[in-house]
């Protein structure tokens, strides 16, 4: 079972933001990150794969037309693909939401039941009030749910609709907090940065904090955050941990809320990076339901925020240098994981450090979930037809090799009051388009956040890195014109 190549059957999409919400708010367009998966439309070229996607609120139809405008025959794609809104904006995950909403559980249903005679499915948005199914989609026999994060409410829908789950249970969730990141480089042989895990008290941070003297600067983790939200940087010295200098991740984060998050979730401590430029690779990684593994790609991750350590984009692939050894070490650890009985998507993330005339590298934190890095990968093999080389570490098509430089977070004043339609027009009057003959060009995300906050992020394809590279520049560029 792939994600990103299904042959048949049905994808029940949960793009459920079910992780801290303190740390969503944070993000600006935070709802709007249930987009991310929409890459998953594309798989709708396979005749015999059906999409149910839920969102908690409506996805414009001009997103939806231009996803499926990626096919060959989008009308007929249509007819497979149901989109279900909640029409439910507050600030709960969705599957939490969702689990409180016994109609559209009944239209999930019917949806992943297939088509009753006559039926015929129109790939618009249905409210999840408005009674019943109009189902399309395949045999429920063979449908899986693919959730952005597994968490009690992901397991709780998929009992009660009798579905597996592409994703990790969450009795082994502990694996990829921080700390369970730790045990598994330590099981799998992988070096790692120096540190202590399972931190369960600020008091124990603070021994931690001291004992890794001579460091001057070390890097607190919560157990259980992503993109860099729940770290804080600290400058050692004398005195209490509350009074050290300290610059954390998240805006408006003190030891007083620090320290109540610790208690709640646990902690790591381990030495901080100084090397600059910092980079960051990271393998993508898939475990099959067959207890098959395999990296599927490796990138450079962009970090950017206050601490340069919160996830910005990425540009695949790593730097070749390191890759073959990243690509070593992430399989390592899938291994691991694979006798543990994990299933589905997973980001190892590294450290690339100097070390003589070149790098080394060094485990960073293992993400039991899509991540950052899922969407560009999935919609660029899914819209080039290309084919990840092991041997190589390139994605390659008839021969030719395709690199892409994503963001998740362009922000551009001029974006504000456009709506998606508007700008998947500049972007191809611009020429910065996806020709579908070349296989390269932009493919648009998070396009539900342009007209609010003025932001969406894309995935630039070429046929080398400088083209990718050149592409993405005058991407950003485009957008940044006053309107």
């Amino acid at each position: 079972m792939s994600i990103f190549e299904p042959d048949e059957g049905a994808l029940l999409v949960i793009p459920s933001l079910s992780l801290p919400q303190d740390e969503l708010r944070s993000i600006p367009a935070a709802r709007c990150y249930e987009e991310r998966l929409l890459f998953l439309l594309l798989t709708l070229r396979r005749p015999r794969v059906s999409v149910v996607y839920v969102t908690s609120t409506p996805v414009d139809g001009a997103i939806v037309d231009y996803y499926l405008s990626f096919l060959d025959d989008p009308d007929e794609a249509r007819t497979r693909l149901q989109m279900i809104s909640l029409d439910d904006p507050d600030t709960h995950p969705l599957s939490e939401a969702l689990l409180r909403r016994p109609d559209v559980i009944a239209r999930l249903r019917a949806a992943l039941a297939g088509p009753r005679d006559g039926d015929r499915g129109d790939g618009g948005d249905d409210r999840g009030g408005d009674g019943g199914g109009d189902g399309t989609r395949g045999d429920a026999g063979n449908a899986w749910m693919v959730p952005f994060v597994v968490s009690e409410y992901e397991e709780r829908l998929a009992g009660i609709l009798s579905l597996p789950i592409y994703g990790p249970a969450t009795r082994l969730a502990h694996l990829g907090s921080k700390s369970g990141g730790r045990t598994l480089g330590e099981a799998a042989g992988v070096p790692m940065v120096r540190g202590f895990g399972d931190l369960r008290s600020p008091a124990e941070v603070e021994r931690a904090v001291r004992a890794m003297s001579p460091a001057t600067r070390l890097m607190v983790k919560l157990n259980n955050s992503y993109s860099g939200m729940g770290n804080a940087i600290v400058t050692t010295g004398d005195g209490p941990l509350h009074g050290l200098p300290t610059s954390f991740s998240a805006p408006g984060e003190d030891w007083t809320t620090f320290a109540e998050k610790i208690a709640e979730r646990g902690a790591v401590v381990e030495e901080f990076i100084e090397d600059r430029p910092l980079r960051s690779p990271s393998a993508l990684v898939r475990i099959t339901p067959g207890g098959t593994f395999d990296v599927v790609a490796t990138h450079e991750q962009v970090l950017g925020g206050p601490n340069d350590d919160v996830y910005q984009g990425c540009s695949f692939p790593a730097r070749q240098e390191y890759r073959a050894e990243l690509s070593a070490y992430a399989e390592r650890i899938a291994r691991v994981l694979t006798d543990r009985g994990v299933v589905g998507l997973f980001g190892v993330d590294f450290f690339a450090v100097r070390d003589g005339g070149g790098h080394r590298t060094l485990l960073c934190e293992i993400n039991l979930r899509i991540g950052g890095t899922t969407h560009p990968f999935g919609a660029a093999i899914l819209t080039t037809g290309a084919a990840y080389d092991p041997g190589t570490g390139l994605l390659v098509h008839e021969g030719r090799a395709k690199y892409y430089v994503a963001t998740d977070n362009c922000s551009a004043p001029g974006l504000l009051g456009r709506t998606p339609g508007e700008v998947v027009k500049l972007i191809q009057d611009e020429g910065l388009g996806f020709d579908r003959e070349r296989r390269t060009g932009n493919v648009l995300h998070l396009l539900g956040a342009v007209t609010c906050f003025g932001k969406l992020g894309f995935t630039s394809i070429g046929d080398s890195a400088e083209e990718a590279a050149e592409l993405h520049r005058r991407t950003v560029s485009t957008l940044n014109r006053p309107a």
